[in-house]
């Protein structure tokens, strides 16, 4: 039998489970949520005899029909009793809370069977049927005081595969504004002020990786700039990490993408390399 290790996570509507399935996927599960009772024998054996790279695994179980409880249940105590590697998680937080949440979100609570009817009663109803499942946890993550990345530091506490210090990648994406700002941008550096290479009869036709571009961009005001913006990415950078976030794109733009922000991202990328983070740089206009 294949030694994957496998995650089941439930609980009550609003207590958390979605935030759970995407920490768990941020810390390289493979996830798959609200899959039906009856199709976990089919896919536990799919994964435990046929797919060795799938080492880590999560399954959200959304259950709330007494049928399908029932089902999940019995699956799961033949597959524990199987499988060494099996734990069920259970995310519950207060009523009151739990009200706050579905008045904020204004989603209705899937047990509220009549408009108007007090959220409480469908809350409480599912937190009846669903004791069978809480008595059977491994695990219960009170949500009520917690906050998202509060929740995933616990999970990384409890299911981290493991890594040894923090996994944010920085991305660095120069671009040209002329042919628009990049939609996945965390944050954008505008680089304009620089001197243009481009205006440089004997650098026009080259790009920022050059080193006579390179050597004019920052000799000319983009060693100063850089300095800065090293200071506050040395500052901001833990802030996300302590936040739980495992990645960050920073665009930086200039005219047209291929000589002021090429050559201040790869300046960019070589000190923060040093500082221990890992990089990718994307070019994305440096063709056109």
């Amino acid at each position: 039998m294949g030694k994957a290790y496998f995650l089941f996570v439930s609980g009550l509507s609003g207590a958390g489970k979605s935030h759970a399935i995407h920490a768990l996927e941020d810390l390289g599960y493979f996830c798959v949520d609200n899959l039906p009772p009856p199709l976990l024998p089919t896919f536990s054996d799919l994964v435990t005899h046929h797919v060795p790279e799938m080492t880590h695994v999560a399954v959200g179980i959304d259950i709330r029909e007494r049928g399908f409880l029932d089902l999940f249940l019995k699956f799961f105590e033949d597959f524990k009793s199987r499988h060494p590697n099996v734990e069920l998680i259970f995310l519950e937080a207060d009523d009151n809370e739990l009200i706050r949440r579905f008045s904020e979100t204004r989603r209705p609570h899937p047990l509220l069977r009549n408009e108007g009817a007090p959220v409480v009663e469908a809350i409480r109803e599912e937190r009846e049927k669903l004791e069978p499942l809480r008595t059977r946890a491994d695990r219960i993550i009170g949500t009520s005081d917690l906050r998202v990345s509060e929740l995933k530091s616990i999970l990384k506490k409890y299911y981290g595969k493991g890594e040894t210090g923090e996994t944010l990648k920085l991305f660095l994406m120069s671009f040209g504004f002329k042919y628009g700002i990049p939609i996945d941008c965390d944050l954008v550096l505008d680089v304009r002020f620089l001197p243009n290479p481009n205006y440089v009869p004997e650098l026009k036709s080259l790009t920022g990786l050059e080193v006579n571009v390179r050597e004019m961009v920052l000799s000319q005001g983009g060693t100063p700039f850089i300095d800065r913006t090293e200071e506050y990415l040395s500052y901001l950078l833990p802030q996300y990490i302590e936040e739980g976030r495992t990645f960050l794109t920073l665009g930086i733009g200039c005219t047209g993408g291929r000589h002021r922000s090429v050559a201040i991202a790869e300046s960019l990328k070589e000190r923060f390399e040093n500082k221990g983070y890992a990089i990718r740089v994307i070019h994305r206009d440096i063709e056109k």
